[in-house]
């Protein structure tokens, strides 16, 4: 069982479905957490039940109105802090500003690093996050960060779910998704593609168009994997020419609804209940076994690479 100091789970107003399946998975109750805000937008914290000497985790994801959710965790690892927690991890399964985390260009900020020092500086111990957008934002801290991947999920999905996978190839719609999908494609032992956006001509107005660097999809099962659909003009270029497969942050789903796609499978880092409504190609693999396991794994001083690769793969998918 836990050791003396018990595990306490709070949760903001960002994902309140995954900490409550987080909880019954830890058979622990949701410590009870009252967050609103003032008439002129200011975020006031009210935590119901001691957590003096405890293993606090709180979980939030940067979703949906990012600044407001990430303000409010910052307040909540605050106010334990100021209550004698042990120690307080940030569990964060969509991460917010990960896509900004380099200079690109001239006089751009570098916001995951700020996001990291905020987190840092409010009193955070330790963070649980899920298929970081850039693996270099851990080196952002100076505290653990434990990077999880839905990646062995993904794979036991299409092992399950798709009758003629050996036929498959993994296609990346960027040369910056060559990592993510060469590594699936050698666990599944078929073979990959990658496809190249450009512009017809230099405008910046120019139309835009996709073009297959590497690989032959022609007869095959194209299965196209991305850590996030924003607007989804990448996934409406890709999805002229291939059938795909993808994860899914925030995007117009009457859009998805319209593609040539049979399947459009993300996770539940943020929540998905409404894009499943509006979409029905839409299939959420629920994450929250995999969450739950890695704070009882982190709160007994265990492992969690087994996380990484059996653990998932043997275990039974949830699909919400």
């Amino acid at each position: 069982m836990y050791h003396n100091n018990s595990i306490r789970i709070l949760a903001g107003n960002s994902h309140p479905e995954l900490a409550q399946a987080v909880a019954e998975r830890l058979n622990v109750p949701l410590v009870p957490v009252t967050v609103k805000q003032f008439s002129n937008g200011e975020i006031n914290v009210k935590i119901a039940e001691s957590v003096r000497d405890e293993d606090v985790f709180i979980i939030q994801s940067g979703c949906s109105d990012v600044n407001d959710n990430f303000m409010e965790l910052l307040i909540l690892i605050s106010a334990c802090k100021t209550a004698s927690a042990r120690r307080i991890t940030a569990v964060i399964p969509c991460f917010p500003y990960a896509r900004m985390d380099k200079k690109d260009k001239s006089r751009a900020p570098i916001t995951a690093k700020l996001v990291a020092n905020m987190l840092t500086v409010a009193g955070c111990d330790h963070v649980i996050t899920m298929d970081l957008h850039a693996s270099q934002i851990q080196g952002f801290f100076d505290i653990p960060v434990d990077n999880l991947f839905s990646e062995p999920l993904m794979i036991s999905y299409i092992k399950r779910s798709v009758p003629d996978w050996r036929n498959c190839i993994i296609v990346s719609p960027d040369a910056g998704g060559a990592k993510r999908v060469t590594a699936i494609a050698d666990k599944l032992g078929v073979e990959f593609a990658l496809i190249h956006r450009g512009r017809d001509g230099k405008s910046q107005t120019a139309p835009e168009r996709m073009d297959i660097l590497v690989g032959d999809v022609k007869d095959k099962v194209a299965i196209l994997v991305d850590d996030m659909i924003d607007t989804g003009k990448t996934l409406t270029l890709a999805a002229r020419t291939l059938t795909e497969k993808g994860l899914l942050s925030e995007t117009n789903m009457a859009l998805i609804q319209e593609l040539p796609i049979q399947e459009l499978v993300v996770t539940n880092t943020i929540p998905q209940k409404q894009h499943a409504s509006a979409c029905s190609k839409l299939v959420t693999i629920d994450i929250s076994p995999t969450i739950a396991e890695s704070i009882r794994r982190t709160h007994n001083g265990e492992s969690i690479s087994l996380l990484f690769d059996e653990w998932a793969e043997r275990g039974n998918i949830a699909v919400l």
